[in-house]
């Protein structure tokens, strides 16, 4: 049997649509899953999570295909961690694993047009664009699991008088009446006085949303375009972006920044990097899980290092004694050991090599017709950036042999 998911909190909304989601059920012989998370921000959590799983019993005895599954999360908000946020987020994770548990992929949400209408103008406050401002989408594959709101074109009116039609008993949250959310202080300090003054705020909004999608979708769009003529192995290509308009500029980097990082940029770092890359020198920019970097007129994001590379101590003696690949955590990589039938180092040399650090004043000679240079020219001349020359310098017998980015010096006996 087939098996569909529905978000069930149990309050007026969810239970709605799981009691709905139920009835039509019945004919297709699906079998609905009632996925409820237990925040434990309320002291109320025990009973909400009792009374829903008493709801769906009873909903069973009279032969609706419902299955009641709960998750207690077990973290907690972090100390300057927006409590609304965090839930939501623990949330979703938590209802992506109940549904794939249990062998569902789809997973219905409750939210209505209200919620559509109240998301468009909590964006706007917050100087969204219109990413932000297209709300809450009808349908995302996020992940393995499909979400979908069934309900997104149905009026808060609507969904009452669905409740009290059928007599649904459901929870009521006390921290919905708690104004020091931002949601809760638009329900009930603005919502009243805006649909007073314009009774068809609620459809009116809530289709300024449906339009910021469809924009969106354009801009998305446009941006992949962009970027296949932008884009190379190295990176984004500088003066290809620089030729287009300062919108399209922006709408490119942004997408570029959200495809490399998996999130959206902020407003303020994006605003930075539109006037700081008309630069033309190598610059680097810290960013949340790692740093974009301007180098040879390529922007590209370095990711940060893995934790377990973080704080061990470097290798400073190796032992090569076959072909590979030789981790080395403490320098964040390996050493990679290939079999070449002219121009590499005999295997015994690299029995005991030293790895070492650049301390200034190397000397590498690229090649027998070359002069011996600075390691520093070599790199510029290699066009190596700068955060490329961190890797361990090679040496054997107190001779260096080689340099990441570089290749073998060729004064060194092969």
């Amino acid at each position: 049997m087939s098996r569909v998911a529905v978000a069930y909190s149990g309050g007026r909304d969810s239970t709605a649509l799981l009691h709905a989601t139920l009835n039509a059920s019945l004919e297709q012989g699906v079998e609905v899953l009632a996925l409820h998370v237990h925040h434990g921000l309320s002291a109320q959590a025990d009973a909400w999570l009792a009374q829903c799983e008493l709801q769906c019993v009873r909903w069973k005895r009279r032969g609706l295909p419902v299955v009641f599954v709960s998750e207690r999360l077990t973290t907690k908000p972090g100390h300057g961690d927006s409590v609304e946020a965090w839930a939501r987020q623990a949330r979703y994770r938590a209802l992506r694993a109940m549904a794939l548990a249990n062998g569902a992929s789809l997973v219905l949400l409750a939210h209505h047009r209200r919620d559509q209408a109240e998301t468009f103008v909590l964006q706007a406050l917050r100087s969204a664009g219109v990413a932000g401002l297209s709300g809450m989408p009808r349908e995302v594959e996020r992940d393995g699991i499909t979400w979908i709101r069934p309900w997104l074109d149905v009026s808060r009116d609507d969904v009452e008088a669905y409740v009290r039609k059928h007599r649904l008993k459901h929870v009521d949250d006390d921290s919905n009446t708690d104004t020091r959310f931002a949601r809760n202080r638009l329900r009930h300090d603005v919502w009243p006085a805006l649909t007073a003054a314009f009774p068809q705020a609620e459809s009116a909004l809530a289709a300024a949303a449906d339009w910021a999608q469809e924009a969106q979708s354009c801009l998305s769009e446009l941006a992949t375009a962009d970027l296949a003529v932008m884009e190379s192995d190295k990176g984004l290509v500088l003066s290809k972006w620089r030729a287009l308009s300062p919108p399209r500029r922006s709408n490119a980097l942004r997408a570029w920044l959200r495809a490399k990082t998996g999130h959206a940029a902020s407003s303020n770092l994006v605003l930075r990097l539109m006037i700081e890359l008309e630069d033309k020198a190598s610059a680097t920019w810290p960013i949340e899980r790692g740093s974009v970097r301007r180098h040879r007129g390529v922007l590209s994001f370095v990711a940060n290092e893995p934790p377990t590379s973080q704080g061990v101590p470097r290798e400073s003696q190796l032992s090569v004694t076959r072909v590979g690949s030789h981790p080395l955590p403490g320098w964040g990589g390996s050493l990679q050991v290939e079999r070449v039938k002219e121009g590499g180092v005999p295997l015994a040399w690299l029995a005991h090599i030293e790895l070492k650090a650049r301390e200034g004043g190397e000397q590498f000679q690229a090649g027998m017709a070359r002069p011996a240079r600075s390691l520093k020219k070599q790199f510029q001349a290699a066009g190596v950036s700068p955060w490329e020359r961190g890797g361990p310098l090679v040496y054997s017998g107190g001779q260096l042999v080689f340099v990441p980015g570089l290749g073998i010096d060729v004064k060194f006996p092969t």
